[in-house]
């Protein structure tokens, strides 16, 4: 099961992390695995594309199932940055509503 969790402050989003896997399928078929990747990439290289900051990204590059991306203080109110944390949380909302058994949002 993948766990997400958001930090925030203030009512702005500071952080996220997720951890596990979602096995709803076999490796290389695992679509909830694959949209969870591809919006937790896309949010990351858009921080620094988009909004143009060096968001701090700790992640298990050998077993996977573990990422932990936090803003720096001075870029939390950047509206780009918010846009897109929120637009990430989003996503991971309506994932775990739609596969409730291998997503959930602490």
């Amino acid at each position: 099961m993948i766990k997400a969790k958001f930090n925030s402050s203030d009512n702005l989003i500071t952080g996220f992390s997720l951890t596990g896997h979602a096995d709803s399928d076999e490796y290389g078929h695992d679509i909830v695995c694959a949209a969870a990747s591809v919006l937790v990439i896309t949010t990351v290289n858009n921080l620094s594309r988009v909004a143009g900051i060096d968001p701090v990204v700790h992640q298990d590059e050998k077993n996977g199932g573990y990422i932990k991306v936090s803003v720096n203080d001075a870029d939390v109110n950047n509206v780009k940055v918010q846009t897109l944390l929120l637009s990430l949380q989003n996503g991971i909302i309506d994932l775990s509503n739609e596969y409730s058994d291998f997503v959930k949002l602490k």
